[in-house]
């Protein structure tokens, strides 16, 4: 009959068909295609509120802020909030809040910093009745540290005059204002 040698290799050949068959029929052909890799829509809105009105309160319970604005999104992969025309009445607790408008914003994910783009005007009117109105094409505030900050050409109206410049650091909470380079002002005479 057969060798021992003959039916080594006859068994090996047996075992070796079903490893291969079962292997065959274990793996599907899809498994060797070219899976697509999903793309992740960066502007996604995951939820979005029309005429949006907020109002935050200290814990002592006075005001802090006040906010309206015709549209925020929410974008879902960033978590960046846009808002378009805001306006913000940042009171801090006192009586005379700083105005802050602008066409468009973005804010952070956490709130810590907001991005105002396009005719931006922060303005506040003091316990004597002196008005100060700050503009500037884009302008970034951080409202918890009361700080505004800008690179942008900038023009502050009050104190009877026009100062002009190029870059900001404003201090909201004591009222003063740092510009940068290009300084320029106009004073009325008394």
């Amino acid at each position: 009959m057969f060798s021992k040698k003959a039916k080594n290799i006859a068994l090996f050949s047996v075992i070796a068909a079903l490893l291969v068959a079962v292997g065959y029929w274990n793996v599907s052909p899809e498994s060797f295609l070219d899976k697509p890799v999903a793309d992740v829509d960066e502007s996604a809105i995951d939820y979005y509120a029309i005429n949006a009105h907020s109002v935050q309160f200290l814990p002592d319970g006075k005001m802090q802020y006040e906010m309206t604005a015709d549209k925020v999104e929410h974008l879902k992969a960033s978590e960046v909030t846009l808002v378009t025309t805001p306006d913000l009445h940042m009171y801090r607790g006192t009586e005379f809040p700083w105005h802050v408008q602008s066409v468009r914003a973005e804010v952070n994910p956490d709130g810590s910093e907001v991005e105002l783009i396009d005719k931006v005007r922060v303005a506040r009117t003091d316990e004597k009745q002196r008005e100060t109105i700050i503009t500037s094409t884009r302008m970034t505030v951080f409202p918890q540290k009361q700080y505004a900050q800008t690179e942008q050409a900038v023009r502050i109206d009050g104190a009877g005059g026009t100062t002009t410049g190029v870059g900001m650091k404003a201090y909201l909470k004591d009222g003063r204002m740092d510009l940068l380079s290009n300084v320029r002002g106009q004073y009325e005479a008394r």
